[in-house]
């Protein structure tokens, strides 16, 4: 898989210059090649939100948390998009996830 890290740190980049619709055009690449990289919906679904693309980043985002649910960053990230997309609701359950996760506690327990 040392293509899909290439073609991540290329996405990386392109970001960090502002690039964005070249970033998001490698992150979905990266996707396309393993739909379980969770650090490439995660990096999607920001870049879909900074171009203003939020019901396809809160769908990256739901992925995000499919792939980690107990990624802290992840839980954040989709709270921040459903407050862009004006659904408080959502928004504050998926902090509340996030705020159990910054306290050490679980939203998934780890199978036995």
């Amino acid at each position: 898989m040392a293509d899909l890290q290439a073609i991540f740190d290329d996405a990386n980049g392109h970001l960090a210059l502002g690039e964005l619709d070249e970033a998001i055009a490698l992150y979905r690449r990266c996707v396309e090649l393993d739909p379980a990289f969770f650090d490439g919906w995660h990096a999607l679904g920001m870049a879909l939100l900074k171009t203003g693309n939020i019901k396809e980043a809160i769908g990256c985002g739901l992925q995000s948390i499919t792939l980690k649910p107990n990624d802290l960053l992840a839980w954040t990230s989709l709270s921040q998009m459903y407050v862009r997309a004006g659904n408080i609701p959502e928004a504050e359950a998926a902090k509340g996830k996030a705020r159990i996760l910054s306290l050490g506690g679980k939203v998934v327990k780890d199978p036995a």
